[in-house]
């Protein structure tokens, strides 16, 4: 068993304990971190299972990143895609709607694509929605080479 950041093998012990509170396995080290990243910014689980598996599929995203503004979930640098996941998006507000109308206006004048995922999506269908992602990189690459 390796650390899904690093590398680095770890024990079972590690394995364990990073499965069980963040369902990635993950050494001491990186456990410890993203837990305090969950602590600090109310980081969704989900975003971390998105990231991990957005890692490992090539995409190089970014945990928690600072947009300027906000703090995002998780975000693909390279081709400006900010990704927030919806914890209540079945109890937003006609005020959160607007705001989050606003957010991606902000970000789309700076150049930067906002996408919203339900937690569910992440949850029960990651592979699909890490496909989905990858599929919304390579048009945004596109889109760049055109430019």
């Amino acid at each position: 068993m390796i650390c899904k950041d690093c590398g680095k093998p770890i024990t079972h012990d590690q394995h364990r304990d990073s499965t069980e509170s963040l369902g990635v396995t993950l050494c001491e080290r990186h456990t410890k971190l993203i837990k305090k990243i969950i602590l600090n910014n109310n980081t969704p689980i989900e975003a971390i299972h998105l990231f991990y598996a957005l890692k490992e599929a090539g995409a190089h995203p970014m945990l928690e990143w600072w947009d300027g503004k906000k703090s995002v979930d998780v975000a693909i640098s390279r081709v400006k895609l900010n990704i927030e996941i919806d914890k209540d998006y079945n109890m937003i507000t006609h005020e959160q709607a607007i705001n989050d109308l606003e957010e991606a206006m902000h970000s789309f004048k700076n150049g930067f694509t906002t996408i919203r995922i339900p937690h569910l999506a992440i949850k029960y269908y990651l592979d699909d929605t890490v496909q989905n992602i990858l599929g919304i990189i390579e048009g945004l690459k596109a889109n760049i080479k055109v430019i």
